[in-house]
C-alpha cells in the first residue's frame, strides 16, 4: 500500500496532464469519485505548469483537511466498564483486531474482559479463546449457537463484578445486506443498554483496506443500523491503498481509530493521520 502517492509522481512526469487518467488513478487509489473530482478541479484551477509532485501536494492538502488531526482516545469510564462493540463483515480480521485491541488496552494497564459473541462460528470462539489465554485476559463465552446478546450481557456482568475498565464484544461477521443479522446487532445494542443506558460506548467497524469502495458501502449500512464511533482498517500492509478511510470520514464523519499493518499483535496501532498522509498513502 505504501507508495500510492509515489506512484502518482512516477506516472505523471509530463506537464501535459491527462485529466481523465488522473481522475481514474485517484479513484483507483480508493479516494473515491467525490474527493478525486475535488482534487482534479483544484489542480485545474491553478494556472501554472503541473507535475506529479504538485498533484501529490494538492491531494495531501485535501486529505489533511478531511482527516481530524487527532481522534478521541479510548479512556475508561469512572465506576463502570466501557463497552466496545466490534462489528463488520466476514473476513475483515475482526476477531484478530478484537484481540489486538485488548492487548493494547491491557498494555496500558487497564483491566479488560472479552466477550465471544460470534456464537455461530465455532472457529471464531476458539480463535478468541486462544488469544485470551495467550494475552491472559478473561473471556466470557456461551454454548454454540447461543444468543449473542446473552453473551454480551454476561460479559458486562463479569466486567462489572471484576471492576474491569473495558468490555470488548466480538460479534459475528455479517453481510451488511442481511436484514435479520443487522437486526441482531440492534438487539445486542438494546440488551447492553439495559445495563448502562449509554452502552455500548464505542462501536468500531472493522474494514479490510483491500476491499476499496466496498468498505465504504459497509460503513454506510452498519452506520444506519447502529451508529459507529470509529473504524479499524486492517491489511494496510497488503495491496489496499487505504484511501477508503478518507471516504468514510468525509461522507459519514466516522474517524479511523486504529490500523492493522500485519499479523503480529504488535502490528496494530492508533491511527495517526499525519503519518498516514506522509508515509502510508
Amino acid at each position: 500500500m505504501a507508495g500510492f502517492f509515489k506512484s502518482l509522481i512516477q506516472r505523471f512526469t509530463k506537464p501535459d496532464i491527462d485529466w481523465d487518467d488522473l481522475e481514474a488513478s485517484l479513484i483507483a487509489g480508493d479516494l473515491g469519485p467525490r474527493l478525486s473530482l475535488q482534487i482534479v478541479a483544484d489542480l485545474k484551477s491553478r494556472q501554472r505548469t503541473l507535475h506529479g509532485a504538485d498533484i501529490v501536494q494538492v491531494a495531501r492538502e485535501h486529505v489533511r483537511k478531511i482527516l481530524p488531526q487527532s481522534v478521541p482516545p479510548l479512556d475508561p469510564l469512572p465506576g463502570r466498564p466501557k463497552v466496545i462493540l466490534m462489528v463488520g463483515v466476514n473476513g475483515t480480521g475482526k476477531t484478530t483486531s478484537t484481540a489486538k485491541l485488548a492487548h493494547v488496552l491491557h498494555g496500558r494497564g487497564h483491566k479488560v474482559v472479552l466477550a465471544a459473541a460470534d456464537t455461530f462460528r465455532a472457529a471464531a470462539v476458539e480463535q478468541l479463546t486462544v488469544w485470551a489465554e495467550r494475552l491472559k485476559i478473561p473471556l466470557v463465552k456461551g454454548p454454540p449457537n447461543c444468543d449473542p446478546a446473552a453473551v454480551c450481557f454476561d460479559g458486562y456482568e463479569m466486567a462489572l463484578k471484576t471492576q474491569a475498565d473495558f468490555l470488548i464484544c466480538d460479534t459475528a461477521g455479517r453481510l451488511h445486506t442481511k436484514h435479520n443479522l443487522m437486526e441482531e446487532l440492534k438487539k445486542i445494542h438494546r440488551i447492553l443498554g439495559r445495563k448502562d443506558s449509554e452502552s455500548p460506548h464505542e462501536v468500531l467497524l472493522v474494514v479490510d483496506a483491500t476491499t476499496g469502495s466496498n468498505a465504504l458501502q459497509q460503513a454506510r449500512e452498519f452506520h444506519k443500523a447502529i451508529p459507529l464511533t470509529g473504524v479499524i482498517v486492517t491489511k494496510l500492509d497488503g495491496s489496499g491503498k487505504g484511501g477508503v478511510l478518507v471516504n468514510i470520514q468525509q461522507e459519514l464523519g466516522v474517524p479511523t481509530r486504529f490500523i492493522g499493518l500485519g499479523e503480529r499483535v504488535e502490528d496494530f496501532q492508533p491511527f495517526d493521520s499525519q503519518r498516514y498522509v506522509e508515509e502510508l498513502l
